[in-house]
C-alpha cells in the first residue's frame, strides 16, 4: 500500500550528496523535484539500467519509494547508500526507518546506532540511546486498543481523517476517478466527504457541497463546535491562482470557511501566516475553541514539520504563530495533531520511538504546555504509517488512520475502542547449555501464542534470564536461538498466577551434524503450499546457524513429497518447497552461493510402501533433507 497525503508535508528532502546534474538524471530530477514520486522511481530505474554506480541516483531512488511507502523497494536502495562513507545521515536515518517499518527491528537498531554516530546531539539519537531496546518493551505491552476497519466508507483508494460533528462525519478521499491524478503517487487528487450515522453505522459518504473542495487537495477538516466554521488544509489555490514556491512546489496551506445559517460552507479565507515558500496544514482545535493548533515546516521549525499553536482572537481573526516545545516537536516530522476534552495532546511522528513509520503519541496536558510523550501501543499503532488519531475518552473510543496490511485501500480509517485489559502473567525463561547447564546470555528468545504468531522478542542476559508479559489463562511458547546452538523451544502453559517459568535447554550446534547431513525436525509445508511458515523457520534457523560457523560449508537441500497426487504435480511441488527453502536462507545472511535447492517430487520415498502407505509413512515421505556438499 502506498503513503498518501499523510505524508504531504514530508516535503522533498534535500540530499547532500552530490552529483554531476547531467543529463542522465536531468529527466529524473526535475520529477524528483515536482514530487512526482513515482515517476522520479521509473526515470531514476532507467538511469540505473545504463549502468551508472552513483550513490546520488541510488539515494533519489531510494527517498522516492520511501515517500510512496514501498518499503521493501526503499530498504534494497538504502541499503546500497548506507556503504558508502559520505551516505547522507538523513538517507541512514531513513534507512533505519525502512527496516523497522519491515519489521528487521535488529537491524533498525544496528543502523540507528551508525546514525547516532553520525549526528549525536539529535534529539532523535538522545532518545533512542535511553533505550536502544524500546521496541520489544512496547511489543511486549498488551494492546489498550482495538482498531476495526470502516468497511462502509472505506475505499479502494486514500481514506483518511475522521471528525463527528452532530451525526455528520467528514474525512478525507482520494476516491473520485474523474479528478486527475497526484504525480506522487499517482491516485486522484483528494476532497472532503461526509457521511451519516446511521444506526450507529457510519456510512452514505457524499462529496462535501460548497466552496470548499476545489480541482485540487482538500482534507483534515476540523469545525467549530458552534458549528460556523470549519478549518482545512488545501494546496496553495485561492481564489484562482495556483501559486508555487521559488523551487516550483505548490504548499500545502490553511484555509477556513463559515457555515452562514446552515447554508453551506462558503467565503473561503486563507490564514495569515500561509505562504508559498512552506507548507501549514493539519489544523486542530482546543476544546474551548481559543486555539488552533496546525504543522508546518516554517523557517524556524527543528524538524522537517512541527507542530504550532495559535490563538483565535474573539473576532475570529488568528494571532502569531508559536512553536510547540522540543519535547513534542523532533528532528524528525510531527503531524496530525489533535486535542481531547482532557486536554491530552496526540499527533504522529516519526521523530519519536515508534514501532512503524508513523506512529500516534500523546502528551498530557501540564500548566501551559504538554508533559512527557508517551507512544499509545499496539492497537491503535502497527508497523506501517499510523496517524490522524481522534479519541473521546467519555465513549473511550475514536479513529485512527493506517496503511496497514489488510486494509481496503492505500490508507484506510479504522474505529478504534478502549479494550479492557484481562489479566497479565510475568513468564520468566531461563536458556541453558543442555550439556553443562550454564546460563547461556545472547539468545534470541521469541514468544509466540498457540497460533504461532510471534507476540514478542528479547535477548537474554548474562544470567540467561529473559522475561515477557502475556494473558493469563492462555498457553504460550517460547523458542530459544542462538549461533552454535541447536534452536529450541518450551510449552507454557496456561496459569492464573502472578509469574510462572520456562526452561530453554540449547545443544551444542553438532549434534544436529550426522555425517554429511543436517537433522532437523521436519520441515512441515500447508498442504499445496510452499510458504516458509514459522515453525518451518524456526528449524531453518539452525541451518543458518550450522552455516554461520562453518563458512565454507556449502548445502544442497532436497526437496520431497509423498505419492499423493500426480508425479508432475508432486515435481513442480516440491521444486517450489525447495527454492522456498534456499531464499529463506539466502535472506539470512547465507550466499546463495553456498546453497542449493532442488525437487525430487516422490521419486525417492524414504518408506517405498507404494498405494499402502499409512499416514505416518506418508509423512515420512513428506520431507526436506539438508546434504553438506561441502565443509
Amino acid at each position: 500500500m502506498k503513503k498518501i497525503y499523510t505524508i504531504l508535508l514530508l516535503i522533498a528532502v534535500s540530499t547532500t550528496i552530490v552529483s554531476a546534474q547531467n543529463s542522465k538524471t536531468k529527466k529524473a530530477d526535475n520529477l524528483y523535484d515536482r514530487l512526482a514520486y513515482t515517476d522520479a522511481a521509473q526515470a531514476y530505474q532507467k538511469v540505473l539500467k545504463k549502468g551508472t554506480t552513483d550513490v546520488y541516483v541510488f539515494e533519489r531512488l531510494a527517498n522516492c519509494y520511501y515517500f510512496i511507502n514501498d518499503t521493501k523497494k526503499a530498504e534494497m536502495y538504502y541499503k546500497r547508500v548506507a556503504k558508502s562513507k559520505d551516505a547522507n545521515p538523513e538517507a541512514i536515518y531513513n534507512y533505519a526507518q525502512t527496516l523497522k517499518a519491515n519489521g528487521k527491528f535488529s537491524d533498525y537498531n544496528t543502523w540507528m546506532k551508525n546514525f547516532a554516530k553520525l549526528s549525536p546531539n539529535d534529539t532523535r539519537v538522545k532518545e533512542f540511546m535511553k533505550n536502544p531496546n524500546y521496541i520489544p518493551k512496547i511489543m511486549d505491552d498488551m494492546a489498550r486498543y482495538t482498531a476495526t476497519n470502516m468497511e462502509d466508507i472505506n475505499s479502494e483508494y486514500a481514506d483518511f481523517g475522521g471528525i463527528v460533528y452532530g451525526k455528520d462525519f467528514y474525512f478525507a478521499s482520494g476516491r473520485n476517478t474523474s479528478r486527475k491524478t497526484y504525480q506522487w503517487n499517482e491516485e486522484p487528487y483528494l476532497e472532503i466527504y461526509k457521511a451519516t450515522n446511521v444506526g450507529g453505522t457510519i456510512k452514505n459518504a457524499e462529496l462535501l457541497n460548497g466552496d470548499v473542495n476545489t480541482k485540487y487537495h482538500e482534507s483534515n477538516a476540523v469545525i467549530s463546535a458552534d458549528g460556523k466554521r470549519m478549518y482545512f488544509d488545501r494546496n496553495d489555490y485561492f481564489e484562482g491562482d495556483y501559486d508555487k514556491s521559488a523551487n516550483g512546489i505548490n504548499q500545502i496551506n490553511l484555509y477556513y470557511a463559515e457555515n452562514i445559517d446552515g447554508k453551506g460552507w462558503s467565503g473561503v479565507v486563507s490564514a495569515p501566516f500561509n505562504n508559498n515558500e512552506y507548507s501549514t496544514g493539519h489544523p486542530a482545535l482546543s476544546q474551548d475553541g481559543k486555539t488552533l493548533y496546525f504543522v508546518s515546516d516554517m523557517p524556524g521549525g527543528k524538524g522537517g514539520s512541527d507542530i504550532y499553536m495559535v490563538a483565535i482572537n474573539s473576532d475570529g481573526s488568528l494571532g502569531t504563530p508559536e512553536r510547540l516545545g522540543d519535547n513534542i516537536n523532533t528532528e524528525g516530522k510531527e503531524l496530525f495533531p489533535y486535542i481531547d476534552s482532557n486536554g491530552t495532546l496526540y499527533f504522529s511522528s516519526n521523530g519519536h520511538m515508534g514501532i512503524g513509520g508513523l506512529d500516534v503519541f500523546y502528551a498530557e496536558a501540564q500548566g501551559d504546555g504538554f508533559d512527557v510523550v508517551n507512544n499509545l501501543g499496539k492497537g491503535v499503532n502497527s508497523s506501517a504509517d499510523d496517524f490522524a488519531y481522534k479519541y473521546d475518552p467519555t465513549s473511550q473510543s475514536g479513529y485512527v488512520s493506517s496503511n496497514r496490511e489488510g486494509g481496503m485501500g492505500s490508507d484506510d480509517i479504522y474505529m478504534v475502542e478502549a479494550v479492557e485489559i484481562p489479566c497479565e502473567v510475568t513468564i520468566a525463561v531461563l536458556v541453558i547449555n543442555e550439556n553443562t547447564n550454564a546460563a547461556v546470555a545472547g539468545a534470541r528468545v521469541d514468544l509466540y501464542d498457540t497460533m504461532g504468531n510471534r507476540l514478542s522478542t528479547k535477548t537474554s542476559n548474562v544470567d540467561g534470564m529473559v522475561s515477557f508479559k502475556a494473558a493469563c489463562d492462555q498457553a504460550h511458547e517460547v523458542q530459544g536461538v542462538l549461533a552454535d546452538f541447536e534452536s529450541n523451544a518450551s510449552k507454557v502453559a496456561p496459569a492464573n498466577d502472578q509469574k510462572v517459568s520456562a526452561t530453554i535447554a540449547l545443544k551444542p550446534i553438532e549434534e544436529i551434524i550426522v555425517e554429511d547431513q543436517i537433522v532437523l525436525n521436519p520441515i512441515l509445508f500447508d498442504l499445496d503450499k510452499s510458504n516458509i511458515k514459522a515453525q518451518a523457520a524456526f528449524e531453518l534457523d539452525k541451518v543458518v546457524a550450522v552455516m554461520n560457523k562453518y563458512p565454507e560449508m556449502v548445502i544442497a537441500v532436497g526437496a520431497h513429497t509423498d505419492s499423493r497426487a500426480t508425479d508432475a504435480y508432486n515435481l513442480r511441488l516440491s521444486e517450489a518447497r525447495a527454492q522456498s527453502t534456499v531464499q529463506y536462507i539466502i535472506s539470512k545472511g547465507i550466499s546463495g552461493k553456498r546453497i542449493s535447492g532442488k525437487g525430487y517430487g516422490e521419486s525417492q520415498p524414504k518408506v517405498s510402501c507404494g498405494d499402502n502407505c499409512s499416514e505416518a509413512d506418508h509423512q515420512l515421505n513428506r520431507r526436506s533433507e539438508f546434504t553438506i556438499v561441502n565443509r
